[in-house]
């Protein structure tokens, strides 16, 4: 597998931009609705797939997208590719705050998993699919799901994931993390699910029922804030069906009601 060799700068702190730079003829495919900006003489077109098996015949387009159908996606992905004589730029941003990884998949023995939306965008010929989790804890309490996507090529891949990224490199150590802060593990770190502690630490210790445990030699990136806890908080905070808004506290709520005028 020969991936297309493209160059690539990260813009912003907390609202972050990759813009990659290719060369005439090199492409790269990104999830549909990612792109922000190009230049001239950058062509795209939607396709079924990831074109990094041309020869793999319909039936096989078929069954691919029907993974990535699993996994919430679009079944269609963009190809962007350069098709003037000049390098060219092209880039992609994330739909909520948070930071931009790159991964290099030649250091990481070619295949990394990461949650099912945070793949951005890949230099074309990397493969993007779906991989299962080892043990049926990992599927039916992880807060990865049942299902991550798996990357697997000798190029760049980009993901996102929210707040701050944390990257830690396992050298047989085993740590211990709140399910929805995984972001995605090189292959050779093994991911299971393990109970919270006692039943009393389960159920008030406001960390929930379980933890996944990441044991083995690799990497391991986390995130600060997952979307699924910012859309808790929000949702927490939004106004209820009868137009009242809930406040932080009791009395700062009243003072903020007063001042906006309800």
């Amino acid at each position: 597998m020969q991936s297309h060799e493209v160059d690539y700068e990260i813009l912003g702190d907390d609202l972050q931009v990759v813009e990659i730079e290719l060369d005439p003829s090199e492409t790269v495919i990104a999830e549909a609705g990612a792109m922000n900006y190009m230049e001239e003489n950058i062509t795209f077109e939607a396709k079924m797939g990831d074109g990094s098996n041309p020869n793999e015949g319909l039936m096989g387009k078929l069954l691919s997208v029907g993974k990535r159908a699993l996994t919430g996606e679009s079944i269609f992905m963009t190809h962007f590719t350069n098709s003037g004589t000049g390098k060219k730029r092209v880039s992609f941003s994330a739909p909520y705050p948070g930071q931009i990884v790159p991964i290099d998949l030649s250091k990481s023995r070619g295949r990394f998993l990461c949650q099912k939306d945070a793949f951005l965008c890949a230099a074309k010929g990397t493969k993007v699919s779906i991989a299962f989790t080892r043990k049926l804890g990992a599927g039916f309490f992880g807060g990865e799901g049942f299902i991550l996507q798996k990357l697997e090529g000798d190029g760049m891949a980009f993901i996102h994931a929210g707040g701050t990224i944390i990257k830690k490199e396992l050298n047989g150590e085993t740590l211990r993390v709140d399910t929805g802060c995984i972001v995605g593990f090189s292959d050779d770190v093994d991911y299971s699910i393990e109970r919270a502690g006692n039943l009393k630490s389960m159920f008030f210790g406001g960390e929930g029922l379980f933890l996944a445990t990441l044991r083995g030699t690799g990497t391991v990136y986390l995130q600060s804030l997952p979307f699924s806890r910012l859309c808790d908080r929000i949702l927490a905070h939004a106004p209820s069906a009868g137009g009242e808004r809930k406040g932080e506290g009791s009395v700062l709520g009243m003072v903020g009601s007063l001042i906006g005028g309800n």
